[in-house]
């Protein structure tokens, strides 16, 4: 009897497919991981449909609460994924045009459904400070639907991705410029360097890759004289599992955000780094005080003296 009931209560409570809504409808999904950094990306896609006899769809636009930075656009193909997990892009309208804080794509294509890919380059003005987003989408029988997405937050630091630095060469690294200098540069402006980059392969010590201060002591400065006038003894703290997602764009799900350069200790730390590795990194304080900065090591080349790093740097004082 007990499973009787058992049977008719399953019986009872089947599965129903929903019926369809016959009115424009409209998703969301946020692409982008992680601080949002002027200069970087928010990515989202967008997909609207409405039911094939009820009308088709004509247009999908944002509004940003700030204009974005140029390299913001809405792509014009839709987007599905295949059974091999490869995106395939269908054009189905104009590439999008945008004014003043609106993107917009018309579409040419004869369809009911569409996911679009939005991509908001985030703009200096927005430093610091909320962007939020509105998509909508029309239709050809006249409804207009509407996605309003939360603030989210611009972070106040700075990024640069890929610096070359190279042992004799572009070895002078300026936290202030984000950029690798050469020796003549050094020569002429010495307050800007905060960081010399070098390769030793010594035998009395595993020297390596590695990245000092100007002003440390000569040990850590083998083989190489300095231009005059370089004397910032910057704070340096080795970071061995610190991947960023953002700076070494490897699947590591880590991020350094604002708090975490705003909040680094830098008491008693030393003015050298040596024996650097790939995927590696340190946490760096200006000798003014004025910049903390996280420098990740995304390659290094032993035959050609080199080290790519990437760099996230937030103002401090």
């Amino acid at each position: 009897m007990v499973f009787a009931s058992l049977v008719t209560a399953c019986k009872d409570d089947e599965f129903q497919i929903p019926a369809a809504s016959d009115k424009l409808q409209n998703e969301l999904i946020k692409r982008s991981l992680g601080p949002n950094i002027v200069g970087g990306t928010i990515e989202f896609a967008y997909a609207a449909a409405i039911v094939p006899e009820k009308g088709k769809l004509v247009s999908m636009s944002v509004e940003a609460s700030f204009a974005g930075a140029a390299g913001t656009y809405l792509e014009h193909r839709s987007y599905s994924t295949s059974s091999a997990g490869v995106d395939v892009g269908v054009a189905i309208g104009n590439p999008s045009a945008t004014t003043d804080k609106l993107t917009e794509v018309v579409f040419t294509a004869d369809t009911s459904a569409a996911t679009l890919r939005y991509y908001y380059k985030i703009p200096e003005e927005a430093r610091g400070k909320t962007v939020s987003f509105k998509f909508s989408a029309k239709s050809s029988n006249g409804e207009t639907i509407v996605y309003q997405t939360d603030a989210y937050e611009v972070r106040k630091m700075d990024m640069q991705l890929d610096l070359i630095a190279k042992d004799a060469a572009n070895c002078y690294i300026s936290i202030a410029d984000m950029k690798t200098y050469d020796a003549a540069f050094a020569a002429a402006n010495p307050g800007k360097i905060d960081l010399v980059y070098l390769y030793r392969a010594l035998t009395a010590v595993t020297y390596g890759h590695s990245l000092v201060a100007p002003a440390t002591d000569p040990v850590y400065l083998p083989a190489i004289t300095l231009p005059a006038g370089l004397t910032n003894r910057s704070k340096i703290v080795k970071a061995f599992s610190v991947r960023d997602q953002q700076l070494a764009r490897i699947q590591y799900g880590v991020f350094v955000d604002d708090v975490d350069l705003l909040s680094k200790d830098f008491d008693n730390a030393p003015d050298f780094a040596i024996n650097l590795r790939a995927e590696g990194g340190i946490w760096v304080q200006t000798a003014d005080g004025k910049y903390n900065a996280y420098i990740y090591v995304n390659s290094v080349n032993n035959t050609t003296k080199e080290m790519k790093i990437s760099i996230k740097r937030l103002t401090v004082k």
